[in-house]
C-alpha cells in the first residue's frame, strides 16, 4: 500500500515558492529511521587524522541547533512570489487547482479499482492456500506432481541443491509449528514474539487474509463502510484462550491521500479470552502487604503489563486532529504513538503483501535472503578519502567477512527494526506487468 502513511488525514499545503511544505510526520516506510553519525564522533575521526586538535564538537552542535532553529521559523512562510503575480496568471494557477482536482477523482477511482482487483485474485488464490494448508495440517499428503515442482524451483534457486531420496513415499504427517517459524523468521516478529508467546503459537494452524467487502463493511459500525483488509489468525484448542479465530483488520480512510495512495485510517482487533492464570500479554507477582492497625499480612496478587507478540490485538489509537491542534498530546507521547502507529501498519502490511502469499519462503529462510539483498541496496559506496589507510580498512574487513558464511553477512548489523524498507505498502502495487 502507500509508502507514506500519515497518521491522520491533515490538510496538507503543496510546496511552491510561496510556501515551503508543513512539517507533516507520514508514517515512513519501513521499521526503522534512517540514523546519521553524531558530530562529535565525526569531529573524532577528523582529529585523530590531523594529529589531534581542539574539539569543536560543541560549537558544531551549538550551530546546527541555530541552523536547524532557523530553518524551522521558515517553514510555511510565504517568500512573496505568488502575491507578486498578475491577476491574470493567478487566475491561470487557480485554473490548474481546478485541473487538479479532476486527476485526483481519477486517481482515487484508480487506486479503488487496483484494490477490487486484488481482491479478485485472492478469490483465484484461495484453492492454493488451502492446498497449502491441508499439506501443513496434514489433511492430506503431498502428491508427487507437487513435490517435483517444488524440487525444480529448489535446484533453479541453488544449483547445489540435493534432490531428496526417491524411496520415502509421501505422507500425511503435515509440517509441526509451521506457521511458528514463518513468523519468527520475519524480522520485526522475531522480536515481538517471546518464550511464553511461542507455547501459543505453536498452535497456530493458518494465516488468512481477506478484504473489506463494501456491503460487510457498510453494515458493521466499527469499519463504517470504509475500505481495508483483515488478518486471520487460526488457531487449534490451546491451554492459553477459549477463541479459535484472531482477527485484525486495517481500515483505509476513504479518499486516496496527498501522495495518491491509501491513508491508513485505524485497526481494529479481536478481544482475546484468556483462560485463567494465562494472559501472555501480562505478568503477575506476588506481593505481601501488612495491615497497619491489626499488624496482620495477607498475599496480594498483582498484574503489569509485559511485552509479548499477542498485544499486536490491541492496536494503538491513532490521535484526532483536534487533539493535536489543541496540544492535548505532548510532543515526546505523540512521536512514541507514531512510531508503534508505523510497527503496526507496517506488520500488518508485510503480513499481507508478504508472509501469506510467501509462507513457505519464510519457513525455510529464504525470504531472509532476499530482504538483506534489500538492505544491501539502501547502502552507498563512500568516495575513498583518507588514502592507503581506509584501503588497508578495508582489507581487514574483507577478510573477517571471508569467515562468515554470506546468509550471515548479509543480515549482520539488524538490530531492532532492522526490517527493510516494505516495498509492499501499496494496494496501488497492482503491478503493472
Amino acid at each position: 500500500m502507500s509508502a507514506n502513511m500519515p497518521i491522520s488525514n491533515n490538510n496538507i499545503t503543496a510546496p511552491t515558492p510561496q510556501n515551503t511544505p508543513l512539517t507533516q510526520a507520514p508514517i515512513a516506510l519501513g521499521l526503522s529511521r534512517p540514523t546519521v553519525p553524531d558530530i562529535s564522533e565525526d569531529n573524532e575521526d577528523g582529529a585523530d587524522a590531523a594529529g589531534g586538535g581542539p574539539d569543536l564538537s560543541g560549537i558544531e552542535q551549538h550551530m546546527l541547533g541555530m541552523v536547524q532553529g532557523k530553518l524551522a521559523g521558515l517553514v510555511g512562510k510565504s517568500s512573496g512570489y505568488i502575491e507578486s503575480l498578475p491577476v491574470d496568471v493567478k487566475l491561470n494557477v487557480e485554473a490548474l487547482k481546478g485541473v487538479q482536482v479532476k486527476q485526483n477523482e481519477l486517481q482515487n477511482r484508480y487506486k479503488k479499482e487496483c484494490l477490487e482487483l486484488e481482491r479478485k485474485y485472492l478469490e483465484l488464490q484461495k484453492p492454493l492456500y488451502e492446498r497449502r494448508n491441508d499439506i501443513i495440517s496434514g489433511k492430506s499428503a503431498a502428491t508427487t506432481e507437487e513435490i517435483t515442482a517444488g524440487e525444480q524451483a529448489s535446484i533453479k534457486d541453488d544449483e547445489d541443491y540435493t534432490p531428496l531420496p526417491k524411496d520415502t513415499a509421501p505422507s500425511s504427517s503435515g509440517i509441526p509449528e509451521f506457521w511458528l517459524t514463518a513468523l519468527r523468521n520475519h524480522v520485526a516478529l522475531s522480536e515481538l514474539i517471546t518464550e511464553r508467546d511461542a507455547d501459543a503459537l505453536k498452535h497456530l494452524v493458518d494465516v488468512r487474509l481477506e478484504y473489506l467487502k463494501e456491503d460487510e463493511a457498510a453494515a458493521a459500525s466499527d469499519t463504517k463502510g470504509k475500505p481495508g483488509f483483515k488478518i486471520l489468525f487460526v488457531f487449534s484448542p490451546n491451554d492459553f484462550f477459549e477463541n479459535e479465530v484472531l482477527e485484525k483488520t486495517y481500515l483505509y480512510q476513504e479518499e486516496v491521500g496527498y501522495s495518491g495512495d491509501f491513508v491508513y485510517d485505524r485497526a481494529l482487533a479481536s478481544k482475546i479470552n484468556w483462560k485463567e492464570d494465562k494472559d501472555l500479554t501480562k505478568e503477575f507477582e506476588i506481593k505481601k502487604q501488612r495491615n497497619k492497625n491489626t499488624n496482620r499480612t495477607r498475599l496480594v496478587r498483582k498484574a503489569h503489563p509485559t511485552e509479548s507478540f499477542f498485544n499486536f490485538f490491541s492496536p494503538p489509537v491513532p490521535p484526532t486532529d483536534e487533539a493535536i491542534e489543541n496540544g492535548d498530546i505532548e510532543e515526546e507521547e505523540l512521536a512514541e504513538l507514531e512510531e508503534r502507529l508505523e510497527v503496526d501498519y507496517q506488520i500488518g502490511e508485510d503480513l499481507k503483501e508478504k508472509i501469506i502469499p510467501r509462507a513457505v519462503d519464510y519457513f525455510t529462510g529464504k525470504a531472509l535472503e532476499y530482504e538483506a539483498m534489500d538492505d544491501e541496496d539502501d547502502f552507498e559506496d563512500l568516495d575513498d578519502e583518507d588514502g592507503d589507510d581506509d584501503d588497508d580498512e578495508s582489507d581487514e574487513d574483507s577478510e573477517s567477512d571471508a569467515d562468515v558464511p554470506s546468509g550471515l553477512r548479509r543480515r549482520q548489523g539488524k538490530g531492532r527494526g532492522g526490517a527493510p524498507p516494505a516495498a509492499a505498502v501499496n494496494p496501488e502495487e497492482c503491478k503493472q506487468q
